[in-house]
């Protein structure tokens, strides 16, 4: 319950700052954490495990880059300015991002692994990494680098 109780830290941190977009978005993230908790629950108390709060965490995350995407596209600055800002703050709850050369260099090495030589074995390759990568890199980089280095 890591990212749990740091939500819930945080949260009180923001209202005494008086910080309305971190109490949002904030109380956004414990919503959705409550949420999943609430339709996991068999008869008693289900509770979350870390990597079932950072899907979660990453959901909530891929959901404000897809809005500002669409607010960008039909003109709304805006709206897409203030998805930003909860999507900074979102992000703070996830684990740092690889870079590009991290990125590349695992996916050579799953290429190695699962034996990897042209692009009928993408499949392959892409189960391995995203399992290995997720939440640490994002799904359209790590498919663009391994359909480079498969062709």
């Amino acid at each position: 319950m890591v990212v749990k109780e740091r939500i819930d830290q945080d949260l009180k941190d923001a209202m005494k700052s008086g910080d309305r977009n971190r109490i949002n978005t904030v109380r956004a993230i414990r919503a959705a954490l409550l949420e999943k908790e609430v339709s996991m629950r068999v008869g008693g108390k289900a509770e979350l495990s870390e990597e079932q709060e950072l899907e979660v965490v990453m959901s909530l995350a891929k959901k404000r880059k897809d809005s500002i995407q669409q607010y960008k596209d039909a003109g709304r600055t805006d709206l897409a300015d203030t998805e930003q800002e909860e999507l900074t703050v979102i992000e703070t709850y996830l684990p740092a991002q690889m870079s590009e050369a991290e990125v590349e260099a695992a996916v050579k090495e799953i290429i190695a692994q699962v034996g990897a030589t042209s692009m009928k074995d993408m499949g392959k390759v892409m189960g391995a990494a995203m399992k290995k990568l997720k939440g640490k890199a994002d799904g359209g980089k790590v498919q663009s680098i391994v359909k480079s280095a498969l062709s």
